[in-house]
């Protein structure tokens, strides 16, 4: 791989742990996976959303900055590069679109004052996968507490993702439809997306269709 850093998004389902896992296998990357299973907060967002959002995106900000300030900050010199399934970036994304507006003014004013620590990734992908093959793998998947998620949060979600990224400027991010893509069992398909990866991008964004 031709960066230090590689960051990994997507919607929920989108298969972005799986890739990373893959890529950090085959080419000795350090991983960064998001550790969102330990959120007590999760399952009760998920049957009451109104109730539970602001604790569950404070939490995830605080654990998503410490779990990246702690590993980017610590170098593995066996490791040739870092890839990650999350980057900080999402909290606010997620935020965006779950929090009341005053609610979000002052979380907003935390992200603002902790990211500017965090290095950006050089290059910065995002896996975009249509709602109705989300929500299949989603089920496949099986979390109890994913399965009510509906598809309306899912796309606003897409959309916040798409809103971040058509603003920059300064970051390298590759937008890769994934849909006639299944790169978890076939491996001419996980082969192309390295192929892909394995380019030189200038910064801004760029959409690839397979």
């Amino acid at each position: 791989m031709n960066y230090n850093f590689i960051a990994i998004e997507g919607n929920i389902g989108a298969g972005k742990t799986s890739l990373s896992k893959m890529i950090a296998k085959d080419f000795n990357a350090k991983l960064i996976l998001e550790q969102f299973e330990d959120n007590a907060f999760l399952p009760k967002f998920y049957k009451e959303p109104d109730k539970y959002a602001f604790p569950l995106e404070m939490s995830f900000l605080a654990s998503r900055f410490q779990q990246l300030k702690d590993q980017l900050g610590d170098r593995d010199l066996f490791k040739t590069f870092t890839i990650s399934d999350y980057y900080i970036i999402k909290s606010l994304i997620f935020a965006g679109k779950t929090l009341a507006a005053d609610e979000l003014k002052l979380y907003n004013r935390f992200f603002q004052i902790i990211h500017t620590q965090l290095p950006k990734p050089d290059l910065f992908v995002f896996l975009y996968v249509d709602t109705p093959r989300l929500q299949q793998n989603i089920k496949e998947r099986g979390r109890p507490y994913e399965q009510e998620i509906g598809n309306d949060y899912l796309d606003r979600i897409q959309s916040g993702y798409f809103d971040f990224m058509n603003q920059q400027r300064d970051m390298r991010i590759l937008i890769l439809d994934t849909n006639n893509l299944d790169f978890v069992h076939n491996m001419d398909d996980y082969q192309t997306i390295i192929d892909t990866l394995n380019k030189d991008y200038t910064k801004g964004v760029h959409r690839i269709t397979f």
